[in-house]
C-alpha cells in the first residue's frame, strides 16, 4: 500500500545492514523466480515457500558477515553468544549488574531541569496516561534474573530496563512492573503490546544514557502515544526519560 511516494512501512531502511539484508534477499528472490520458468503467481503460491529455507537465510547471514557488515542487536545475550556477527556491545558490564549503565549514542545530552530531574533518554510511548511514572530502574538481561524475580517477587517499584522488544523473556512477570524501558522494538512490538494489554506504562526505541541500575527514574507517560501515521510519515514523537535526585 503506497502513501505518496512512500510505501506502508516508509521507503528507506533502517540502517545500512538492514538495507543490505533485504537487498540480498530480493536477490535470491528474483534469480530463484527466473530460473524456475513459472508464473509469478505460480511462484508466489508454490515454489516460493521453498526459497527462503534455513540455509538459504544462514547463506545471506554469512555472506553479509564476509563482506564487513555486523548486525545490530536488541538483547545483549545475542551479543554476547555470536560476537562475530553482532556489534560491539558499548557500556555493558556483565561482572557488576548492580552499577550496570547503557549509554545510546543517540540518546539526548544530559542536562538537568528546575526541578533536580536530569534528562537521560526518550522513547516512543505505547499508552497516553494522565500521569508520569516514577520508579526504580533494574535492567532485566537474562533467563536468571527473571527466575530470580519469579521465586523473590519483583519489587513493587520496578521499571524494567529491557534489551529484547519480543518480550518472551519477561512475559512471566511483566504484570508486575510498574514500567518499562525497552531499547529496541516499536508501539506495535511483543513487547509493547503485552504492556499496553496488562495496563503497564512503556517506552519503546529508547535511547538512553546515565542511567544505573538502582537509580530513581521519570517516564513521561502523559505525553502522547506514538501513532501508525507517525511511523509511516518519519514523525518523531518522543516522550521523555529523568534521572531523579537520590533520596
Amino acid at each position: 500500500m503506497l502513501y505518496g511516494d512512500r510505501d506502508k512501512f516508509g521507503y528507506q531502511a533502517g540502517s545500512p545492514v538492514v538495507e543490505a539484508y533485504h537487498a540480498a534477499i530480493k536477490d535470491m528472490v528474483r534469480r530463484s523466480f527466473a530460473a524456475s520458468g513459472e508464473t509469478w503467481q505460480d511462484f508466489v503460491f508454490g515454489t516460493c515457500e521453498q526459497v527462503a529455507s534455513n540455509a538459504a537465510m544462514q547463506g545471506v547471514e554469512k555472506m553479509l558477515v564476509d563482506l564487513g557488515y555486523k548486525f545490530d542487536w536488541s538483547a545483549s545475550i545475542s551479543a554476547r553468544e555470536r560476537p562475530e556477527i553482532y556489534k560491539a556491545m558499548i557500556g555493558v558490564s556483565d561482572d557488576d549488574m548492580a552499577s550496570f549503565m547503557f549509554d545510546h549514542p543517540q540518546a539526548p545530552t544530559p542536562a538537568t531541569d528546575a526541578a533536580g530531574r536530569t534528562l537521560c533518554g526518550v522513547g516512543d510511548n505505547v499508552v497516553h496516561y494522565a500521569q508520569n511514572t516514577i520508579g526504580r530502574a533494574r535492567y532485566i538481561r537474562s533467563p536468571e534474573q527473571v527466575l530470580a524475580y519469579l521465586t523473590d517477587g519483583v519489587p513493587t517499584d520496578t521499571i524494567a530496563l529491557i534489551d529484547d522488544s519480543g518480550g518472551t523473556l519477561t512475559a512471566p512477570i511483566i504484570q508486575q512492573f510498574k514500567g518499562v524501558i525497552c531499547a529496541g522494538g516499536s508501539t506495535r512490538s511483543h513487547l509493547g503490546i503485552l504492556t499496553r494489554e496488562y495496563g503497564v506504562p512503556c517506552l519503546m526505541n529508547a535511547k538512553i544514557t546515565g542511567i544505573h541500575h538502582g537509580d530513581l527514574v521519570e517516564i513521561e507517560t502523559s505525553a502522547p502515544a506514538k501513532t501508525a501515521a507517525a511511523y509511516q510519515g518519519g514523525v518523531e514523537m518522543t516522550a521523555n526519560v529523568w534521572r531523579l535526585p537520590a533520596e
